[in-house]
């Protein structure tokens, strides 16, 4: 187990609030499921070093817009992925059972590479790579598609062992480490995280731009065996997403759970702003993370004070 007690019980609860608003009203739905495309598509990309705005990508993927200034390769990405986020919508909707195989891989990887590079779609790499930045060293060209029918094989294996963000982080990992194909890796591996994520009833997982240091040091930690903070770290990006639901199709009017700036809180309790973040790094403390700001409640802390009384 790598998830904290405190963790899995967070998860829980939020899920639970969240089902008990369901259904949602499909129109207030779909409002949902655009904004998080968006949001998935503008950091997924922006990570791996699209310079496409989040603003920006809104135009290009619904309004169609050529932004001067931009590649084509940038554009081709973003509609590239938008269409990936359509087909794993669609897979949620018509099937909550789905299979992550190597056919669907590569199905995904084939959409998100697709305009951008399509010699390469869904076609595993026979030559090495190496990883910019990073000690992991690939397997070779040649071991890839052994090593993908090894990490299926595990897939079935453990699925019933983990919880499922646990799984999905897991998951995740394995499959960059392998990095079968020659680009796309890290999109293909986020959508597939999001399928086992969103079989179990939540909403994806979003990994910010603004965390990309965090989340390259949190993969180099699972190179080295050690996949806790990790499975933290892409908990907090559900729980981010499960707030974020809930704020919509659940306002509260509780001036005590009013998101408030870690500078704001810090006056409202005993702790200094550098203390509540550390807390909220340290998944102790229940937060939101909204562009560069983190944003907690009163409620929170109190949650928090109470945690560490009992």
């Amino acid at each position: 187990m790598y998830l904290s007690k405190k963790t899995i019980q967070m998860l829980a609860e939020k899920l639970n609030a969240l089902n008990k608003v369901r259904p949602i009203d499909s129109a207030l739905l779909e409002k949902i499921k655009k904004n998080f495309q968006i949001e998935m598509t503008y950091n997924s990309n922006a990570i791996e070093g699209n310079t496409l705005t989040k603003k920006e990508t809104f135009w290009v993927i619904s309004e169609g817009l050529t932004i001067k200034g931009k590649s084509l390769k940038e554009h081709l990405e973003a509609k590239n992925h938008h269409e990936a986020l359509e087909f794993l919508y669609e897979l949620i909707d018509k099937n909550k059972k789905n299979t992550i195989s190597e056919y669907l891989i590569k199905q995904m990887h084939s959409l998100v590479v697709n305009e951008s590079d399509s010699k390469i779609a869904g076609v595993y790499r026979t030559g090495n790579v190496f990883i910019s930045g990073s000690d992991h060293e690939p397997p070779s060209g040649f071991e890839v598609a052994v090593k993908m029918e090894e990490l299926i094989a595990w897939l079935k294996k453990e699925k019933n062992k983990h919880h499922v963000i646990e799984l999905a982080a897991i998951m995740h990992h394995k499959l960059v480490a392998i990095h079968p194909f020659w680009d796309g890796n890290g999109r293909t591996a986020r959508l597939i995280m999001n399928i086992l994520i969103m079989n179990a009833g939540y909403p994806m997982g979003i990994i910010l731009k603004n965390d990309r240091q965090r989340y390259y040091r949190v993969l180099a930690e699972a190179d080295r065996g050690d996949y806790k903070n990790l499975c933290e770290f892409l908990a907090q990006s559900v729980i981010r997403s499960l707030n974020n639901y809930l704020s919509v199709v659940s306002p509260t009017k509780n001036k005590k759970e009013q998101l408030l700036t870690l500078a704001e809180l810090a006056g409202k309790c005993n702790y200094s702003p550098a203390y509540l973040k550390k807390l909220i790094l340290t998944n102790k403390l229940e937060a939101a993370k909204k562009g560069r700001n983190w944003y907690s409640s009163v409620k929170a802390v109190d949650d928090y004070k109470k945690s560490i009384a009992k």
